[in-house]
């Protein structure tokens, strides 16, 4: 099947065409038939999937024919965030260039001036989150009553971020017979009840089980300290043949300390957080787009609705406190269609948290790191440790040792962090003994545990 069989029009097929697709995903194939039959709709699909034009190209369709009034926009797509309404705009922008069609953007951190004078000279297309439009609806700057199409994106994200209030009040200010789009990557109870209450006997499709990662994305956990994460972090950007990576950490504070860091070791790195004004965060993304920086570290205000082509890694430096948030954020890579690797940093504390994920998304993650050992047999992770404390200087600055009770597997992962078996070259094993004196020889360390007896001792005086 290809785009042209689902209806849409020449010049909405030629700007398809121009972005270069040519067949639909599945969510496309099943939603947008739906959409220009004018039914309601609740779509359950994972991100990376390709929902967004699921319901920008067939709206461009239907809002070609009718005519734009001030104030009282045709059609309203809400948003979580801030990113996923600009990039719904783009989406937009791209699709929609062969239409005459006027959006309007209202998010927060942008001057209020310039979205009141595009809403004033009339708008077929609003883009906004609900604390934005809330808030120049209350001013009397905005009508909903002519509004004959609602899209709630992201609804369980809405959820998450105790948006529904206010959706509920957007829903009873719209007129009753429009028609409405639901899109959600799960379905829990206070969703269903949103739907339940606020569309009319809609279609359901799911194209994948509620809360499964992308099958294109291989995942893995990595057990760590949480002392030398930055460490591990820094090997697996330099030996994972990682050409763009996006790294989530929970915590603001976290991801400018770590961007700080990844800057001082040489990498090309930025950063995208709650605390920066929106076209400062605009701005840092736009670098990443555009290739300046091939790093982005990201609290999860920038978990969904980055759409950047081509992210070969999704670290999560940080194991989400919410399992919902794993799937959204190693949705950044693997989209399109692409293969991605997404790394998750386990620490002690962790247990709980990576628990809840697996359970969610239906599986163990596999712990990376175990074939390692597998490289160099002959180094077993007890010879690594003896080697060191005889006196062995690797390349890399010593670390403390992991703790003597910690897991086996857990302590091996580290170990081959910190200094991989394979580099173990007997070469570098001959090295004087920490404690030796001056004029003592050097001696090989092959095979001897003890400390070096007085009869071998050669006196620099003889």
């Amino acid at each position: 099947m290809n785009f042209a069989d689902l209806g849409l029009s020449d010049k909405l097929l030629q700007a398809v065409e121009e972005a270069g697709y040519t067949t639909p995903t599945p969510i496309q194939e099943q939603a947008i038939p739906q959409v220009h039959m004018m039914r309601d709709l609740i779509a359950i699909a994972q991100t990376g999937t390709g929902k967004t034009a699921s319901f920008v190209l067939p709206m461009i369709d239907i809002l070609a024919s009718g005519r734009r009034r001030a104030l009282m926009p045709r059609s309203l797509i809400l948003e979580p965030t801030r990113e996923l309404a600009a990039q719904v705009a783009e989406n937009f922008e791209n699709y929609g260039k062969n239409h005459d069609l006027k959006m309007a953007l209202l998010i927060g951190g942008v001057q209020m001036g310039d979205q009141v004078k595009a809403l004033t000279e009339g708008v077929d297309v609003l883009i906004a989150t609900p604390g934005r439009l809330m808030d120049l609806f209350e001013r009397g700057k905005i009508l909903l009553t002519g509004c004959s199409l609602l899209v709630i994106d992201e609804a369980d994200r809405m959820l998450d971020m105790g948006f529904i209030p206010d959706i509920e009040n957007i829903c009873t200010k719209l007129p009753p017979n429009r028609q409405t789009l639901l899109f959600s990557a799960t379905m829990p109870p206070p969703i269903k009840k949103l739907a339940d209450r606020f569309l009319t006997n809609p279609k359901y499709i799911e194209v994948a089980r509620p809360a499964t990662a992308n099958t294109n994305i291989v995942q893995h956990k990595v057990a760590v300290q949480t002392r030398k994460k930055r460490e591990v972090l820094r090997h697996l950007l330099q030996t994972d043949d990682v050409t763009t990576a996006i790294i989530f950490c929970n915590r603001k504070t976290t991801v400018r300390e770590l961007n700080k860091s990844l800057l001082g070791h040489g990498f090309s790195s930025g950063e995208i957080h709650g605390d920066m004004d929106q076209p400062a965060r605009q701005a840092e993304l736009q670098r990443f787009k555009d290739g300046v920086i091939n790093i982005l570290v990201a609290s999860d205000v920038a978990a969904r609705g980055l759409d950047v082509k081509g992210v070969s890694h999704v670290f999560n430096f940080d194991t989400p406190w919410h399992p919902d948030d794993y799937v959204h954020r190693i949705g950044r890579t693997g989209r399109a269609g692409a293969t991605g690797r997404a790394f998750t940093f386990v620490t002690p504390e962790d247990a709980e948290a990576i628990q809840n994920v697996e359970k969610l998304t239906g599986g163990k993650i596999p712990l990376f790191n175990a074939e390692r050992a597998d490289d160099a047999p002959s180094e077993k992770p007890q010879r690594a440790k003896r080697e060191r404390s005889r006196g062995e200087r690797p390349a890399r600055k010593p670390r403390k040792e992991a703790p003597v009770g910690q897991d086996a597997e857990e302590r091996l992962v580290h170990q081959g962090a910190e200094i991989p078996a394979n580099e173990l070259k007997p070469e570098r094993q001959e090295r004087r003994p920490r404690g030796a004196q001056e004029g003592q020889a050097d001696l090989p360390n092959e095979g001897w545990n003890g400390p070096v007896p007085e009869f071998l001792h050669v006196s620099a005086l003889s």
